[in-house]
Formats: C-alpha cells, structure tokens, sequence
C-alpha cells in the first residue's frame, strides 16, 4: 500500500513539472492540478485559519511531524535559513507546518516546537478528517507505520508549496533544495504581485 502512495505522488509530481517546464521558477508549477487547494485548519494559538487569511503574503506550506527524525526538522532548519537571506521580506512569507500526526503534535508541542527554528512559523492541526482532507488538496500523502512494540512513524510526502501573495501560483519545492533557490523563487513570488 506505502508503495503505491509513493507511486502515485511520484506520478503526480512528474505530471506536474510538465506545467512548468517554461517557468522562471526552480520549484515546479503546480497551479494547474492544485489550483483549488486550500485547508481549515487551527494554529497553536487556537485561531481557525485558512489560506486566505494569509492574502498579502507568499505562504510557504510544508507538511510533518514534530517526531519525524530527519526531513521535518531539516526542512524547517532550512526554511529558517531563508527567512534569514530574505532580509526585510521574510515580514512578506508565513511558513505554516501542517501535522499530519494530531494525535500526538497537539497545540502545546506545535507552539514550543515551531517556533523553535524561527519566531514567525506557525504549527497547523485538525482533526484527522481535517488533516486527511487538507493533505488531499495538496496531493500529500501520510500514513502511520506501526513498529512491533505498538509505537509508529509517518511516512509522508516530503514536499514544500510556495504560494503567491494571491493565492496562485502554486509551487512545489522538493526536498533538500538549495535556500538560495528557494529565496529566488519567493522573490519572484513577492514581484509578481507588487
């Protein structure tokens, strides 16, 4: 079953770099496939938020969990990396970290664990019928692994969205890219819309 997750998001990002194939942008263009995703969620604080409270600003989204070894904590070293380079216009991004482990990422250990790589994140929960739907807009894929002594892991997809100041365009940065690049893309992002 992992497998063939793995298979179809694989699928869709393939299908998707070929909508931006002429773009300026590094990340690939999403647009077309996502271009309605959108999520209702709840931030640590305890406010409801969706996208469109965050019009104005380019999002940078990213899926996890706050017990993920490796990708999640890396991901946010590195998008603290780029708030850092972007200077003044870090005040223009929001970075919001999705859960997709409410069960054990509740608001408390969201709003100590976010924050940690840079003041400004913010962690998002729901329910797991929220979260389920929310990764499906995105084309995100989760699942828990059970270990033989009754604990798990998320296996999850590993991608980070950038989103305009308008909601659109919608990319998506693969893992482990160079902050560099992710600062050009965003840059691109905030001048498309001034």
């Amino acid at each position: 079953m992992r497998r063939l997750f793995l298979i179809l998001f694989t699928l869709l990002v393939t299908a998707c770099g070929e909508y931006g194939s002429t773009s300026s942008y590094h990340a690939q263009d999403v647009t077309l496939p996502l271009a309605q995703a959108d999520f209702h969620l709840t931030d640590f604080n305890g406010k409801p938020r969706s996208l469109a409270d965050f019009r104005g600003k380019v999002v940078v989204l990213f899926f996890g969990y706050t017990h993920c070894p490796e990708v999640c904590p890396t991901t946010l070293t590195g998008l603290a990396k780029v708030m850092r380079m972007l200077g003044k216009d870090a005040d223009k991004v929001q970075v919001l970290f999705v859960t997709v482990d409410p069960e054990r990422d509740r608001p408390e250990m969201l709003a100590k664990f976010i924050p940690s790589f840079y003041p400004s994140f913010l962690g998002l929960y729901g329910d797991d019928r929220a979260t389920a739907q929310t990764a499906k807009a995105f084309g995100v894929i989760y699942e828990k692994q059970y270990y033989k002594n009754g604990r798990y892991t998320m296996l999850h997809s590993d991608g980070t969205f950038l989103i305009g100041t308008k909601g659109q365009p919608l990319l998506l940065s693969r893992y482990g890219e160079h902050a560099e690049l992710l600062v050009q893309d965003i840059k691109l992002l905030l001048d498309a819309d001034r």
